[in-house]
């Protein structure tokens, strides 16, 4: 804000003005504060009044050097003191003390706040604010809360929901005039005033002094800063600076109005006094600064009327002669009379729109008084100045959210409405030359919506400022500036104007603001009435209305295609739903009851006048122009809704209130042209139009702009067809559509006006079109819920819908207070009547159901209305879809099994006011229609479909159901003036017509046609049958006396109507032979000639329907009168069997009801039945049609070809996927390799999915399988306690990753690195469970060679693949499954594998000798091989799957101890995860799939092969400290200074086992193997001992020690825990482990004694780890199977399954873990042995030594958060809070849903090394994978590695449905099954098999 740089000054140069002595500056601020104060409080304080006055005058003095505003920085720099900042500094500091007066600023801002009545919030907000909006609470549709105030009300069981601001908005909590009391929160029900005591005087008497002064000051500043732009452009930048200097200024005022009530009543004082303003203006005269800013002011106020300066004088002129106010609609710039000059600076063309000069002026409403509305603005006080500049400087948000906080004040709420009011005009003008018009849109609704949404207020302001007129006047304003000359009909004479879409205006849509508040005030019943009632605003708003009719005209284009494809028509259809639909809406809904008769006149005479106008302004005769078409007819749907009002809701008579009939006959012409090029749009007649038109025929029906466009157009056309000639309006229709020329009876035609490929689409539009017209009932008597279920029904019978899409299909009433609200009680009574829910659902493939609707049976049964769906549908397929689903239901319930028509349906009875529409049904001309097309349907005419059947036969069924009632007065009443027609039918009921046979009839042929060349009347029908090509239409119409054959031309037909009605003279109506045609409609000259030709046709339409229905079901004579078996048909005609079927069915449903409805026809039918029809003769085929039907026959035999084909590769494809395997679901039972059962094939073969072949894995040729390896911490999250932890909701919770498995693991390692040697200790443990490597498999194998050329080709492949063809991503060639790397096959046999599992009943102690001798031989690495070479490029695969601080774990970097460790720890997280994925232990046995696609065999290989590069001393291997006895040596206690080894019994057991057998040969033996699990099962059984004897008390100890020592000296001593555990504790009380322990005895014991079995059970759950992974490895190792068990028994199996239990041993007695022990040396020596390096390490540290014993080994499985059940709760936490890192509030948080870190999505600000927070955090806790909610989204993304993709939401609504980016804002429940999908695919690693749409992320997340 430039003006800022003003406070500067006071550093700057003095004013010379001989106040205080300078030091007064320098004097204590508080302390001239407290004196003045005093000095006020006196009776007589005029003295300090003045000294205050002087003060303020020099310390807010406006005099500064801000004279250059243009070049802002220069006013800034000059600004000397304390640079620019300073003096506006000090000037506040001065403001505040003097406010205070005296006492701290602080103090005195909570004294203020003490006195505040806190009856209303008021608190203002801008975009993107979360508030909420209760539909049950509300009485404005606008109405909003904010959070707090919504949480502290009880809203439970209402309608409401949660949404993000767009344009800003304030709370109305407490504001009853907006929301029901009920509502209100517990801070504002309180009634105010009553308990809050009286302000007291002294307290804001400094206030009313300082703050005129102050906000005097203000403006100043704002005069000062704005510059009259030169360009009409003001320069953004500079309105922008001065805006920045002003901030501080417009913060304080803001805060003053934060202190409450007693504040807000003195700044109103201040703003609305308009003594004061006068004051401080007008005595400026010395002060040549100030001079200057009241300078600029005044021309900035020059501008802001409507009209300018030089206009000024012929509208002066005009007013007082008037003494109206006149508002000239020809453009307000009077002098020139162009519509150019509406604005002199905006547009300076004098030429182009001479032609408006003859547009009629238009009276704004005698009641205005003044010319306000045109006028420049004169300002009476601050508040109206400040409005005016905040407009100028285009709504700045801290100006507009200072003028809202004031608002909870009701005097200024009142003056401050009417300010706006006042500025209204300029507010419209600014806005229209804004360039951030839509930020400044937003604003100007973020204010008028506070004012106008409040029913007294708009009512006041509409009675005293005249709103209203305001309103429309600069609505008409800002249109005029838009407008271009109409091109519809007639394009050289046409007067009428419509605004040009095209412009920015209407592009941006500018106009919305003005738009809604008009909507808006609209919907007050008060104001509504006062429009209504206003005969001027009337005739001004239907000229408005008229620039919309007939804009975005659209002209066919026929020879070229259109080059620029316009887009305009979303700003057509956008303006005449905002700008004239929607305030249709508000006024119809105030058009209720009898009473408001009057209204609905008034608008009906105003909207007819404004149509005859435009009528006469186009040029209107009663043909419409050929080729164009204009969707946008807003008078005709006014005029169209307001009727419907009136006989719906008020009763009136109709034909009161309709024109005659010429104005009817225009009336129905252009909605009429619309449903034709629906039609011909359909048709593709359009197609050089391009898209677009498509685009506007799917608008103009689509859910949000049906019910203001299609249906009042089809509603004015019913009405229209109720009062007009029934056969001129069939006639119209036909030539509308442009089918006349099909309606001939001759098999051969000439279309002049259609080609031949389009008259079929036509023609079944135009039947389309009349059942649609003859069976709508929208308007017509339907009530509005009987409506909502018929809208309901239709949408869900095209397909099954979520609740959102329901709402959002079913068209709403635009304005809400119309009742109809989707989501209202009655909605969800009807859905609930007429759907049933689906609850959602998952897939196999991951995609996700939401929860459906979808219609129940009897709905199907009995509602399902083809003909609403027809109507409602935006895009054809859906009335497919709609139609398959019936089918698809008939089947299922057994109804009818074939392909079924639409059903016919009964309708709601007819409103009476509309029976003439029936009339169409009983004329003669739709009979002949009739006729006509039946004939020709049954001898196979071109062009006819079964569509035109099923319409034919609708049409004739709706007749039969509305038929006048008694049938003998129609034949009476033949003998009616003759008509030219009269031959075909003798009357005009369809009942008695349908038997009238007809013989012959006279048709116009071309002479080509076979019909001309027989003797005519000897013609048969037979004969007749031909396709050649196109004739021209039957135009001659001859009177000719044969009498015999009829004749019968639509066309003349209807002109003839159209003179009888326009009353020339009748005798020239009837000469009339041939009616002229226009010119436009001629036929091309080359047309053959016409002749007459004679057909003998001799049917009846009854014996036509008889004929078809033999065509139909093929055989001769197959209909049988029903009656005639069962008489019982007539009496009850509502037979179900006839509701559902085919053409047969709807043939003999109307067969029986034309036989109830007369008994002449039921006899005649009996009659036509008797007699046995002849055959058809077969067809003469002549040369030409021969060529045809070749050629058809030929397309249709190679379309069979290709059918056969397709479906051969089909079947071919299906069976390949069944062998192969199913893509979707990665748990599917695929055997991994295809091998043979016989033994003597002796080595395993591989398929290649690339190259097809099949041979072993050879080592110059090795294959290979597909895997995906990846990074895991899955296993790290275990954790020991059996509950899962909850995501934090408040600052409270917090989660404290230290209990994981991970962070247990990592204690461990760092302990021992303390104390232990590093080589050793990293032997002792395991890595991995952060960061560990899982490998995948989908099982299928490859040739290595094939896979790197398979890779060339992807990486040469210029298509975007959704993964990284660099980083060796792939995807399997065969299942599509991503990968990233390829495992080599061990080239090796079946059988070798029988030969090493054949015991060998070697000792223990052999096998052990065996064991050492083959692990000490050093592993060579196998010569170069292809092998080899993949064996290590598969490891380097594996090393850089995770980041190198999870591989790195020793003290010296790079050390080969490292590599050893990483790889046995590989092995180790592969058997582990495969443990989880089980379920974790193995009771299941081998039915879990996961073995076989595992990749453990070869993995293991490629990794034993790396090990045993690395032999470790044989000193050193932990197998001899394990086997034997090592004698005493001293040299333990020599080398003191290098750290000792890692005892045996703190090492990890499982970890020991890998080592083990990964440094054996290849492949191993099974006695190996067992030997290896029993010497280990020693140890580990060992380690449980101590830990036990850790565990428990002294006494414990004592006790145990006593009685184990008593049975040492039995048999089987080494088998028995007592005696074990009795010689531990003996051993280990020799060191200090057990000692100190009193200190902690509390800790560390359990208070449970200690029974025999609960340490039977403790033991074994210790070892029952290890026994699961031992028993997962020997199952992959040798194929075993594992078997199944229940839970208590899983020791007892996988022991026995191992071998470690003797195979002698009884199950007898109750089992015992000692008893698979199997010493390989004496039990008590080796246990000494072990014990005694522990006594060593706890002679220094028995802490540590304990700590290390007891291991948790009990992991429980993985698991995500637990979520809270509403979703609600974390978002109020999170949305609000800040990020831990960079202290602000993310714009899009997310939380981690595996350790619950808040992080910054895609924020800037934590970004580290170009890595986002949330990429970074996915590295650091998931090691590449991460789980993210996002909480404004309601979304999970999963990132994986560089891809991320959108999973979808946990959280669901009411209805089963997501809300991502909570659009609907309704509450979100947690839905569980989804969550546990979730996390089954984050343990089971399968996300990027599931998820399909991945992309990369870039970091940027």
């Amino acid at each position: 804000m430039a003006a800022a740089a003003a406070a500067a000054a006071v550093g700057g140069p003095q004013p010379p003005q001989p106040e205080l002595p300078a030091p007064g500056l320098a004097v204590d601020k508080a302390a001239t504060a407290a004196h003045l104060k005093a000095a006020l409080s006196r009776p007589d304080n005029r003295a300090g009044a003045e000294e205050l006055q002087a003060l303020l005058e020099r310390v807010l003095s406006a005099e500064r050097p801000l004279t250059a505003a243009a070049d802002g920085e220069e006013a800034a720099a000059a600004g000397g003191g304390g640079g620019p900042g300073a003096a506006e500094e000090e000037a506040l500091e001065w403001c505040k003390c003097l406010l205070a007066g005296g006492g701290g600023y602080e103090e005195f801002c909570a004294a203020v706040r003490a006195y505040d009545p806190a009856a209303l919030c008021g608190l203002v907000w801008t975009a993107n604010f979360v508030a909420y909006r209760c539909r049950t609470c509300g009485i404005s549709p606008c109405m909003s809360l904010c959070a707090e105030c919504f949480h502290q009300g009880d809203h439970t069981g209402h309608d409401f929901n949660m949404f993000r601001s767009q344009a800003g908005g304030a709370c109305d909590c407490g504001d009853s005039n907006v929301m029901r009391e009920s509502g209100f929160c517990k801070r504002h029900q309180i009634k105010s005033s009553s308990n809050i005591p009286c302000v007291p005087k002294d307290l804001l008497m400094m206030s009313e002094f300082v703050l005129p002064r102050f906000i005097f000051c203000l403006i100043q500043y704002l005069r000062e800063g704005y510059n009259e732009p030169a360009a009409d452009v003001p320069s953004e930048k500079d309105l922008n600076k001065v805006l920045q200097l002003l901030e501080p200024q417009i913060s304080f005022l803001e805060d003053l109005t934060k202190m409450g009530g007693a504040m807000r009543s003195v700044l109103t004082q201040v703003l609305t006094n308009q003594q004061n303003y006068k004051d401080l203006t007008s005595g400026l005269g010395e002060n040549a600064c100030a001079k200057k800013s009241h300078e600029k002011y005044l021309i900035a106020l020059k501008s802001s009327g409507l009209t300018y300066p030089e206009d000024k004088l012929v509208y002066g002129i005009q007013e007082q002669s008037a003494g109206t106010s006149t508002l000239a609609v020809q453009g307000f710039a009077g002098a020139t009379g162009t519509l150019g000059q509406l604005d002199s600076s905006d547009e300076e063309d004098q030429d182009g729109s001479q032609g408006l000069g003859k547009r009629k002026r238009v009276k704004l409403s005698s009641s205005t008084k003044d010319q306000s509305i045109m006028d420049v603005l004169k300002h009476k006080s601050f508040l109206e100045e400040l409005l005016f500049w905040t407009i100028k400087y285009e709504f700045p948000q801290k100006m507009v959210t200072f003028l809202l906080n004031m608002l909870p004040d009701q005097e200024y709420k009142v003056a401050f409405t009417k300010t706006f009011v006042q500025h209204y005009a300029f507010i419209m003008k600014t806005l229209k030359k804004s360039h951030e018009s839509d930020t400044m849109s937003n604003r100007i609704v973020h204010i008028s919506v506070q004012l106008f949404s409040n029913e007294e207020l708009a009512r006041q302001v509409t009675e005293e400022c005249q709103l209203l007129d305001i309103m429309v006047t600069v609505l008409l304003y800002m249109m005029e500036s838009c407008l271009i000359k109409s091109e519809l009909q007639d394009e050289e004479n046409s007067l009428h104007v419509v605004v040009n879409c095209g412009e920015a205006l209407l592009k941006n849509n500018t106009y919305w603001p003005l738009v809604s508040d008009f909507i808006n005030i609209l919907s007050h019943q008060s104001v509504a009435k006062r429009f209504l009632e206003d005969h001027g605003l009337l005739v001004t708003w239907m000229n408005f209305v008229s620039f919309f009719q007939g804009m975005n005209l659209n002209k066919r284009e026929l020879n070229e295609h259109v080059e620029f494809e316009s887009q305009t028509y979303y700003a057509a259809f956008a303006a005449e739903l905002e700008a004239c639909a929607q305030p249709m809406w508000g006024l119809l809904s105030h058009c209720k009851v009898r009473e408001t008769q009057e209204y609905t006149r008034n608008v009906v005479r105003y909207c007819l006048e404004a149509l005859q106008d435009w009528f006469d302004a186009i040029n209107f005769v009663d043909e419409p122009a050929p080729n164009q078409v204009t969707f946008h007819l807003p008078l005709h749907r006014y005029y169209a809704m307001f009727l419907s009002k009136a006989v719906k809701c008020q009763e009136l008579d109709l034909d009161s209130v309709l024109p005659d009939q010429e104005m009817l006959m225009k009336l129905m012409i252009h909605p009429l042209q619309i449903q034709a090029s629906l039609a011909e749009i359909h048709s593709n007649m359009w197609v050089r139009n391009g898209l677009q038109i498509k685009g506007q025929a799917m608008t103009y029906v689509q859910s949000h702009f049906c019910n203001s466009m299609i249906d009042p157009d089809i509603y004015l056309l019913q009405v229209c067809a109720s009062r007009l000639d029934p056969d001129y309006f069939i006639s119209s229709v036909f030539e509308r559509f442009k089918v006349v020329d099909l309606l001939t009876m001759a098999s051969q035609h000439q279309n002049t006006v259609l080609d031949a490929e389009h008259e079929r689409s036509m023609l079944e539009g135009a039947l389309t079109f009349l059942v649609i017209l003859l069976s709508l009932r929208l308007h017509l008597g339907m009530s509005d819920d009987e409506i909502l279920r018929a809208e309901m029904v239709a949408q869900l019978c095209m397909n099954d819908r979520t609740h959102s899409s329901l709402i959002h299909h079913i068209p709403e009433n635009p304005n809400p207070k119309s009742g109809i609200i989707p989501g209202s009680y009655s909605f969800e009574s009807v859905l609930s009547a007429v759907a049933d829910f689906k609850a959602p659902v998952f897939e196999p493939g991951g995609s996700m159901q939401q929860g459906m609707y979808t219609p129940k049976a009897e709905v199907w049964d009995q509602e399902f209305d083809p003909v609403m769906v027809i109507l409602r549908t935006v895009y054809r397929r859906d009335v497919q879809s709609a139609m398959d689903r019936y089918t698809a239901f008939l089947k299922q319930s057994g109804k009818f099994p074939g392909n079924p028509w639409p059903p016919y349906k009964k309708r709601t009875p007819l409103h009476p006011s509309y029976k003439g529409l029936m009339r169409l049904l009983h004329c003669k001309t739709l009979h002949i229609v009739l006729f006509t097309l039946l004939y020709k349907i049954l001898m196979d005419h071109q062009n006819l479909s079964e569509h035109v059947l099923c319409m034919v036969l609708y049409l004739i069924e709706l007749g039969l159901e509305n038929s006048a009632e008694e049938e003998s007065d129609e034949e009476a009443s033949v003998c009616g003036p003759e008509r030219c027609h009269d031959s075909w039918f003798p009357g005009s009921n369809l009942v008695s017509n349908m038997r009238h046979f007809i013989n012959y009839v006279r048709v116009r042929v071309p002479e080509t046609a076979p019909e001309v060349k027989r003797d005519s009347l000897a013609s048969t029908s037979s004969d007749s049958l031909s396709s050649l090509q196109s004739s021209r239409r039957p135009k001659v119409l001859q009177r000719e006396n044969s009498g015999t054959a009829q004749v019968f031309s639509l066309v003349a037909e209807r002109r003839k109507k159209f003179q009888e009605i326009i009353n020339r003279s009748s005798s020239e109506a009837n000469q009339v032979v041939r009616p002229k045609t226009s010119s436009k409609w001629s036929a091309p000259g080359s047309a053959p000639q016409l002749t007459t030709a004679i057909l003998e046709i001799k049917e009846s339409i009854l014996s036509l329907l008889i004929k078809l229905h033999h065509k139909l079901s093929g055989k001769q004579n197959s209909y049988y009168p029903p009656w005639l078996d069962d008489i019982e048909i007539l009496i009850q005609p509502e037979i179900p069997k006839y509701n559902h079927g085919d053409g047969i069915t709807a043939v003999e449903r109307i067969l029986l009801k034309a036989a109830l409805q007369s008994r002449m026809n039921k006899r005649i039918i009996e009659e036509i039945c008797r007699k046995v029809t002849p055959p058809v003769p077969p067809k003469k085929i002549t040369a030409a049609e021969k060529k045809t039907l070749d050629k058809e026959e030929r397309r249709q035999k190679a379309r069979e070809r290709q059918q056969k084909l397709l479906a051969e590769f089909a079947s071919r494809q299906k069976s390949f996927m069944e062998t192969a395997m199913d893509v979707d679901s990665p748990e599917n039972d695929i055997p991994m390799e295809i091998t043979t059962a016989e033994p003597q094939v002796s080595e395993a073969v591989y398929d290649c999915v690339i190259c097809g072949q099949s041979g072993p894995s050879s080592e110059d040729r090795p294959t290979g399988l597909v895997v995906l390896l990846q990074a895991s911490s899955v296993l790290g999250q275990c954790r020991d306690n059996i509950d899962p932890k909850k995501l934090p909701i408040t600052e409270e919770e917090q989660i404290y990753p230290w209990d994981t498995c991970a962070a247990v693991h990592d204690v461990r390692l760092s302990l021992l690195q303390r104390y232990f040697k590093d080589s050793s200790c990293l032997l002792a443990v395991s890595i991995g469970w952060e960061g560990g490597v899982y490998v995948q498999t989908c099982g299928h194998t490859l040739h290595i060679d094939c896979h790197k050329s398979y890779m060339e080709s992807l990486r040469n492949d210029q298509v975007l693949q959704g993964f990284s063809v660099d980083k060796g991503e792939f995807t399997c060639p065969l299942c599509r499954q991503f990968a990233n790397s390829v495992l080599p096959c061990f080239p090796g046999s079946n059988v070798e594998s029988n030969l090493w599992q054949r015991p060998t009943n070697k000792s223990i102690q052999d096998l052990i000798k065996e064991v050492e001798e083959l692990q000490g031989r050093p592993g060579a690495f196998p010569s170069e091989t292809n092998l080899s070479k993949e064996m290590e490029s598969v490891m380097k695969d594996i090393k850089n799957t995770t980041q190198k601080k999870y591989r790195d774990y020793s003290k010296t970097p790079g050390s080969p101890d490292n590599d050893f460790l990483f790889m046995y720890s590989v092995a180790r997280t592969n058997l582990e995860l495969e443990l989880i994925h089980r379920g974790g232990n193995l009771c299941s046995g081998g039915a879990s799939t996961a073995g076989k696609r595992s990749c453990l065999n070869q993995l293991f290989h490629v990794l034993a092969l790396h090990m045993r590069l690395y032999s470790i001393d044989s000193e050193f291997n932990p197998w001899r400290k394990l086997t034997q006895l090592v004698e005493e040596e001293n040299s333990q206690q020599g080398n003191e200074e290098q750290q000792p080894e890692v005892p045996v019994l703190y090492h990890d057991v499982t970890s020991l086992l890998l080592i083990q057998i990964l440094m054996m040969p290849q492949p191993l033996r099974k006695d190996h193997f067992t030997c290896i699990v029993k010497v280990l099962f020693t140890l580990l059984y060992t380690q449980a001992l101590v830990a036990l004897s850790v565990k428990c008390n002294e006494e414990d100890r004592s006790a145990w020690k006593h009685t184990g020592a008593l049975k040492k000296n039995t048999s089987d001593a080494e088998k028995s825990y007592e005696v074990l555990l009795s010689f531990v504790i003996s051993e280990l009380s020799k060191g200090k482990l057990y000692h100190e322990e009193g200190t902690q005895e509390c800790a560390m014991v359990s208070p449970v004694a200690w029974s025999p079995e609960s340490m039977e059970k403790y033991l074994q759950d210790f070892c029952l780890p290890f026994l699961r992974i031992t028993s997962l490895l020997q199952h992959h190792l040798f194929g075993e199977d594992l078997p199944s068990c229940q839970e208590e028994e899983e020791f007892s199996v996988l022991s026995s399954c191992l071998g470690l239990l003797p195979t002698f041993y009884q199950t007898e007695h109750p089992f015992i873990s000692a008893s698979c022990l199997d010493w390989p040396v004496p039990a008590f020596d080796i246990i000494s042995q072990w014990c005694l390096e522990i006594n060593s390490f706890t002679e220094r540290h028995a802490e540590q030594g304990k700590a290390l014993l007891i291991q948790e080994s009990r992991w429980k499985l993985p698991h995500l958060l637990q979520l809270p059940e509403n979703y609600n709760t974390i978002f109020q936490y999170y949305h609000r809070k800040t990020c831990s890192v960079c202290t602000k509030v993310p714009k899009d948080p997310a939380v981690c849903l595996v350790c619950g870190t808040f992080v910054c999505l895609k924020g800037l600000c934590c970004k580290q090394q170009s890595y986002c927070e949330c990429v970074l955090h996915s590295q650091n806790c998931g090691a590449g994978t991460g789980i993210f909610l996002l909480i404004n989204a309601s979304v999970i993304i999963i990132i994986r590695g560089h891809r991320f993709c959108l999973w979808g939401s946990v959280y669901l609504d009411a209805h089963g449905e997501e809300d991502r980016d909570l659009r609907r804002g309704k509450p979100l429940y947690i839905c569980k099954e989804r969550y546990k999908v979730l996390e089954q695919q984050w343990i089971s690693h399968t996300f990027d098999h599931i998820n399909k749409r991945w992309g990369p992320h870039y970091n940027g997340l």
